[in-house]
C-alpha cells in the first residue's frame, strides 16, 4: 500500500443552485451531477472513510460552465486537504485574466473539457491561436494543464506540445481509447506515441479502468504496458467521484485491485508521489 493515497480527479456539487446556479457547458447538464450531487463536505467524509489524505478537486464544468466558485470556496473551507483545478473559456479575450483570477481563489490547476458525456465527438478548439494566450499564463504560473480528449484529439494536443513545452499536459482517462479488441491495442497506440514528450502525465481512473475491461481487454494486458511506457512518475490516479458510480471506498478499492500487480514503488508513485509533483500543495 502507498504511504498516502491522494485524489486529482473528484468533483463537488452544491445543492444550493441559487448560491451555485447550474450553467453547464453546451446547455446539457451530466446525468451524473444531476442524479449525484456531492458537497465538498460529503466528498471530505467520503475520503475520510476510504483512507484518502488529500484531493486535487476538478471543477465541474458539465454542470457550472465556467463558473468554478463552489470548488474555490471548497479550496478555501479546507485548504489544508484540498487544492483545485478550474476551467475557463480559453478562447476569451480575457482568458489570462481569469485564470489568475481563479489562482487568487486557491486554484493550482486548469482543465480543458473538448469532449466528453454531454459532447458529440472531439472539440476543434483545443490549439485554436486565440487560447495560446492561456496556455502562455499557465506556462507563467507553472499551472498543470488537465486536457479531457479522445484520440482524435492528438494532433491538436501535438500542436500545443510542440508550442509550449514547460506546460505540463494531465492526460484525462488515458483519453479513453477502445479497448474491446485487445492486444495489442491498436486504438491506444497515438496515446502511447505521446510517452516521447516529457511533459505529457497520465491520470490513471475508474474510467479508463472500464475500458481496460471491456471485450477482450484487461487491466493486466493493458495497464503494464501505460506502465512501462510512461513510467510510474507520470501517472496520478483520479477517481472521477461521484461521476463514477459507487463509494470513493469502493471506487479506490477497485482500483487498486486492478492493478495490484504493481512494484510498491509504482503505487506510491501513481497513488501519491506524482500527485504531488503536479500539486506540490498537496504535499
Amino acid at each position: 500500500m502507498p504511504t498516502r493515497v491522494i485524489d486529482i480527479h473528484p468533483h463537488v456539487i452544491s445543492t444550493d443552485e441559487k448560491r451555485y446556479p447550474r450553467n453547464p457547458l453546451g446547455g446539457k447538464q451530466s446525468v451524473w451531477s444531476l442524479e449525484r450531487p456531492t458537497s465538498y463536505g460529503q466528498l471530505l467524509a467520503a475520503m475520510d472513510e476510504a483512507g484518502v489524505a488529500k484531493a486535487a478537486i476538478v471543477h465541474s464544468s458539465t454542470c457550472y460552465g465556467f463558473d468554478n466558485s463552489y470548488c474555490a470556496d471548497a479550496v478555501a473551507a479546507h485548504p489544508d486537504r484540498f487544492t483545485g483545478v478550474c476551467s475557463v473559456d480559453m478562447l476569451a479575450t480575457d482568458a489570462q485574466s481569469r485564470i489568475r483570477h481563479w489562482v487568487s481563489r486557491g486554484m493550482t490547476g486548469l482543465r480543458l473539457f473538448t469532449a466528453g458525456s454531454t459532447m458529440q465527438g472531439q472539440g476543434d478548439w483545443l490549439a485554436d491561436p486565440r487560447s495560446f494566450a492561456g496556455w502562455e499564463c499557465a506556462a507563467e504560473l507553472d499551472l498543470p494543464v488537465c486536457v479531457q480528449a479522445r484520440i482524435q484529439g492528438i494532433p491538436q494536443l501535438n500542436t500545443l506540445i510542440e508550442r509550449f513545452p514547460t506546460v505540463r499536459i494531465v492526460i484525462d482517462h488515458l483519453m479513453s481509447p477502445a479497448l474491446e479488441d485487445g492486444p495489442p491495442y491498436a486504438d491506444a497506440e497515438p496515446l502511447f506515441a505521446l510517452a516521447k514528450h516529457d511533459n505529457i502525465y497520465l491520470k490513471l481512473s475508474s474510467v479508463i479502468i472500464r475500458h481496460a475491461r471491456a471485450g477482450s481487454a484487461s487491466p493486466e494486458t493493458f495497464f503494464p504496458r501505460v506502465v512501462e511506457t510512461f513510467g510510474a512518475r507520470r501517472i496520478a490516479w483520479g477517481s472521477n467521484f461521484p461521476a463514477s458510480p459507487g463509494s470513493l471506498k469502493e471506487i479506490l478499492a477497485d482500483n487498486m485491485q486492478a492493478v495490484e500487480w504493481l512494484s510498491e514503488d509504482d503505487k506510491e508513485w501513481i497513488f501519491n508521489r506524482t500527485a504531488t509533483q503536479l500539486y506540490p500543495s498537496l504535499v
